[in-house]
């Protein structure tokens, strides 16, 4: 063992002191699952008034409905309780501020490695792309048509959602 994690595993049992969720079922209790990105700006739950357990998160760069959101969407559907569904990229996203070519110019600078064969799925705009993710959820053969699906845009700097779809 190294001391590299010593201090989150400090927390992490000051964490455990309170601990509630022992034998919890692993559902969401308020039917919701989120997709949204990886920003540590973000806040899932309490952006929308939850609590841990109320909702299934998925997260990934620029908030992306991916082929793993869509498979974790369908198993919250399914088997865990979820009727809504949240896609919510965010403002200020590097993913949809950078060029693909300026992303991989960063990491390769950054890693001291070529990084040009990397993708890193930038967005170009990022309401349109909302569109096109929201699209996946609804269209998908395994999400029936009473799943409500929406689209948001989560501000950064107000902690506000502005729904687009």
């Amino acid at each position: 063992m190294t001391p590299d994690f010593d201090d989150l595993l400090t927390a992490n049992k000051e964490f455990a002191t309170d601990f509630a969720f022992g034998g919890f079922d692993g559902i969401a209790r308020a039917g919701v699952a989120i997709v949204t990105c990886m920003d540590s700006r973000i806040d899932p739950l309490r952006m929308i008034g939850l609590q841990p357990g109320d909702a299934k998160i998925f997260r990934n760069p620029g908030g992306r409905v991916t082929e793993a959101a869509l498979e974790a969407i369908v198993l919250g559907v399914h088997l865990l309780n979820v009727d809504r569904v949240l896609v919510v990229p965010h403002t200020r996203c590097a993913v949809a501020n950078n060029s693909e070519e300026a992303l991989r110019e960063k990491v390769t600078a950054s890693a001291g490695v070529d990084a040009t064969w990397q993708h890193f799925h930038v967005i170009d705009d990022q309401v349109a792309t909302l569109g096109l993710d929201i699209h996946r959820v609804t269209s998908h053969p395994l999400v029936p048509g009473h799943i409500k699906v929406g689209g948001f845009i989560y501000d950064v700097d107000t902690g506000l959602l502005e729904q687009k779809y």
